[in-house]
């Protein structure tokens, strides 16, 4: 096996129990394990469908008698606030909606807005205290993430709740399926579906 390959193992490896264990997102866990392998800093990486399989890995062998609860937890705080802002037609996205998700993961909803204010004034008008930012969207480019924390009764603690603003017009190419050949994304109605079913 060539070193490369074998570094990118270790790398996504580690990175995996970031994820799981501090609840990093993807790139500064791939980062963090390069420093913490004491891997030169330009060693090539594994790509986010490698990390999420060794978070699947870690998940199986060292969480699956608490992950499954969590998750559906997680799942059904999305689903509130999904229902909350439903004229926006939210889209569940990221490891609440591929299942590999924990306690320590945030909540990422898309929301596809004829007028990309209207969903802050919502917000506004309902007094939930939000804090807007920027961050990389699903094509690479920089939109709005409108922040909460919000209360999750069912584990005991707040969890990052973002909802990323996008144009009406984005949700053409957000259905499309991703490298595994699965929904990058969930609406309401398949996350219903999906929680009658658990």
């Amino acid at each position: 096996m060539d070193n490369s390959f074998s570094a990118k193992r270790e790398i996504a490896a580690s990175a995996a129990r970031l994820v799981v264990e501090e609840g990093l997102e993807y790139g500064p866990a791939k980062r963090r394990a390069v420093r913490e392998l004491g891997l030169p800093a330009r060693a090539a990486l594994p790509n986010n469908d490698e990390v999420e399989a060794a978070v699947r890995e870690y998940i199986d062998l060292f969480c699956a008698d608490t992950q499954p609860r969590e998750l559906l937890a997680l799942r059904r705080l999305a689903l509130e606030w999904m229902d909350r802002m439903a004229p926006f037609r939210p889209h569940l996205g990221g490891a609440v909606w591929h299942g590999t998700a924990t306690r320590l993961s945030d909540i990422y909803i898309q929301l596809f807005c004829d007028d990309s204010k209207s969903a802050e004034i919502s917000l506004i008008d309902h007094h939930v205290d939000y804090e807007p930012r920027m961050v990389t969207g699903f094509h690479g480019e920089q939109v709005e993430a409108l922040s909460i924390h919000a209360k999750c009764l069912e584990l005991g603690e707040e969890v990052g709740v973002h909802l990323l603003v996008y144009d009406l017009d984005d949700m053409r190419g957000a259905l499309k399926p991703d490298s595994q050949g699965r929904v990058p994304r969930a609406d309401l109605a398949t996350l219903r579906r999906l929680l009658a079913d658990t």
